[in-house]
């Protein structure tokens, strides 16, 4: 997933002027092209050798987190922050003093960028630093920042330099289609904060930021927090199942996969029993965004939301979801049915199918019809195998190879993280690849994607480099085997390297569109394409080997891995287009014509099937209403351009140079420099319509006969 920043304490108005959009960040001065280092080792050698931690050297000059000079200590964030203010105030002045024309959005451009690189960076020292002091500092660093943005949004001298270039319809004209974009970026970012109102409604608009800034924070909060029952209220012997505390369980999670109904239903009923203060959260957290979104100009909050998407109306997200809701239904009660059978042959006292069953059901059926026990996979799936992989894949697609980097002396924040240079084979150092891919202690569980700095051609002609960080959370090596993957974590390996890949290629002239900063419906169709790469027998045969004996991961195994995949994967979608629509109509017309409990009811019998569950309140733990809030279908969209893309473009032959090139341009290069549809029609050759993504979704549920004669042998 990418990693966004909307909501993590710079203020209301981060995510507005300055947005460094999705999975963002910033540092120093871009280093200088390279072609030749001989400090660049073979990749899937690196990952396969245990950290030896670093090498003693007390005289070494010691130069700081990412190569940032100053952040060689956690004080460094003060001197990084103050920097970017300093030129951030200079870049004002310019930017108010310059005639309005293509300098104009240069100069906004590098006033997002010296913002970012601190804000960004900070963003990630602190989640991820296992240092207390620098999470610290980078806090503070990242509140400081958010000052300065709130500052920014209600500058009217600036916002007037910008609208007096818009306003020339001449001058607009004679811009060029990339910058032109960025320039109704900024002044779109710039109005939803409401500048363009008179003062009383500005200082409305303002406050409403505010407000919805610390509801999303306390939402996002409370959606994990346990639960409490007494013990003597749930049967003895699933105590043990759960936490104990005193004379209470608790309950911080749903069970899905044990195996235990009354584990599973205890939890259910136990987690999701609606909390008081949560509700009132999530209901002052929905007002507040219309409220706002109405006072800057829009009928809801999903049409603001929408604007510049693949979708760009709620109308249409609608449309997609209801269409795909017909296609997926006669599937998706045969999947229930599938379930239920199950359920009686293990449960026949209690055969009902529930809410809490779908994900322990459907994984028995997988077992049972596919022989696909992870362990049976995982020593075919070393890291350095699958690093080697991405490594083949990328050459021959794109003509790119990894190499492992020494970092220096201060450079990472814990031994075991990876650096990598991605490198062209005529254009040279792309750009770097920071691995964060080990379990440690306190290091958040989300697999994610963060850009440290984004790319752009600076002003002196260069460009600067992108760097990004990727963070998983494998086991580590152990005296006898490599870090050994299953195959859902080689899965996520290539989705994430997926997102990466578009970071280092989306080699726009302005940071504030380079790589995966770009609309929600278009920046995972990168990521779920790699998915597809990853579950291609003609991909995974060119690395999956054993570790100790090199024996080549049999055909069957994956042709069986892929379609166990397929099983109950109807109601798995269909339960996405609940959430989506449940999503859609929670930031639609307002006020809302019923609770949200009871708009939940409604749409759970309308676009799922189960029944739902009196005195639950699921919609209290969906986190993604905060950093997807009217923007959950982005998921269900972006899986299904990428897997038109792969149909059309890589299915036939997955190593494709011309396709790969193709990709590139019409897809990766552009960032969020392009209307995304305006990319999508360029990679299909074709305007797709609502009827092909929804055919090109559920095509995929369809079992592949081969595999099927294969399992009947």
């Amino acid at each position: 997933m990418l990693c966004t920043r909307r909501l993590s304490g710079l203020g209301a108005g981060i995510a507005a002027v300055w947005p460094c959009r999705a999975g963002q960040g910033g540092l120093g001065a871009g280093s200088p092209t390279r072609r030749v280092s001989t400090s660049w080792s073979p990749v899937g050698a690196a990952f396969n050798a245990r950290p030896e931690g670093r090498r003693l050297d007390l005289f070494g000059e010691r130069r700081g987190l990412f190569g940032v000079p100053e952040l060689n200590a956690p004080e460094g964030f003060h001197i990084a922050q103050e920097e970017a203010l300093r030129k951030a105030d200079s870049l004002v002045e310019r930017a108010c003093s310059t005639p309005p024309g293509p300098q104009t959005v240069v100069i906004f451009d590098e006033l997002s960028d010296a913002l970012c690189r601190v804000a960004d960076l900070a963003d990630f020292v602190k989640i991820a630093h296992p240092e207390p002091a620098f999470r610290e500092a980078a806090e503070e660093a990242c509140r400081s920042i958010g000052t300065m943005v709130e500052k920014l949004n209600t500058n009217v001298d600036l916002y007037q330099s910008l609208q007096k270039l818009l306003a020339d319809k001449t001058l607009m004209e004679s811009l060029d289609a990339e910058t032109r974009r960025v320039a109704e970026l900024f002044m779109f970012d710039f109005e939803i904060s409401g500048i363009h109102l008179d003062e009383e409604k500005r200082r409305r608009a303002v406050d409403l930021n505010v407000k919805i800034l610390d509801l999303s924070s306390t939402f996002l909060m409370g959606t994990n927090f346990p639960n409490k029952i007494e013990k003597h209220l749930l049967p003895e012997h699933i105590h043990h199942n759960f936490a104990s505390d005193g004379r209470h369980v608790v309950i911080d999670g749903l069970h899905a996969e044990a195996p235990d109904d009354l584990v599973r239903e205890a939890a259910y009923k136990i987690f999701l029993y609606p909390s008081a203060s949560q509700l009132k959260c999530l209901e002052q957290l929905l007002v507040s965004r219309d409220l706002l979104a109405k006072l800057v100009g829009y009928s809801t909050f999903s049409h603001r939301a929408l604007q510049g998407t693949i979708a760009r109306t709620p109308e249409t997200v609608m449309q997609f979801l209801e269409k795909l809701s017909d296609k997926l239904s006669e599937r998706t009660v045969r999947d229930f049915e599938m379930m239920q059978k199950m359920k009686m042959k293990l449960n026949p006292q209690n055969s009902e199918l529930m809410p809490w069953d779908p994900p322990y059901y459907s994984g028995v059926i997988r077992a049972e019809r596919y022989n696909i026990e992870p362990s049976l996979y995982c020593p075919f799936f070393s890291l350095g195998a699958c690093m080697e992989g991405l490594n083949i894949l990328f050459n021959k697609l794109l003509g790119i190879s990894l190499y492992a980097e020494q970092p220096v002396k201060g450079e990472v924040w814990c031994d075991d993280v990876r650096k990598l240079a991605v490198v062209h084979e005529s254009e040279g150092l792309l750009g770097y690849i920071y691995c964060d891919f080990f379990q440690r202690a306190d290091k958040p569980h989300q697999d994610c994607h963060f850009t440290i700095r984004g790319g752009r051609l600076k002003e002196d002609g260069d460009y600067q480099l992108p760097v990004v960080v990727l963070m998983l959370n494998l086991p580590h090596s152990s005296r006898n085997s490599p870090t050994l993957l299953t195959p859902g974590m080689m899965e996520n390996l290539f989705h994430e390297m997926g997102h990466a890949m578009h970071s280092m290629l989306g080699r726009t002239r302005y940071q504030h569109v380079t790589g995966t900063r770009c609309p929600t419906d278009f920046a995972e169709v990168p990521s779920i394409l790699m998915e597809y790469f990853s579950n291609d027998y003609r991909v995974v045969n060119q690395f999956a080997r054993h570790y100790q004996t090199g024996q080549p991961l049999p055909k069957h195994m994956v042709s069986r891995l892929c379609e166990s995949k397929k099983v109950c994967a109807a109601a798995e979608m269909q339960l996405q287009v609940f959430y989506a629509t449940l999503d859609q109509i929670y930031h639609g017309r307002h006020p809302l014509r019923k609770s949200t409990t009871d708009i939940l009811k409604d749409t759970q019998e309308q676009f799922y099937g189960l029944p739902y569950v009196p005195h639950t309140a699921w919609q209290l733990r969906f986190s993604h209403l905060v950093g997807y809030g009217a923007k959950y279908y982005s998921y269900l969209m972006s899986r299904a351009v990428a897997s038109m893309v792969w149909k059309e473009c890589f299915l036939q032959d997955p190593f494709n140079r011309a396709a790969g090139e193709h990709y590139r341009r019409e897809m990766l290069a552009h960032g969020g420099g392009k209307e995304p549809m305006l990319m999508v029609q360029g990679m299909l050759q074709k305007s797709p319509s609502i009827d092909d993504f929804v055919d090109a979704l559920v095509s995929d549920l369809d079992m592949d006969f081969e595999t099927f004669l294969m399992d009947s042998e």
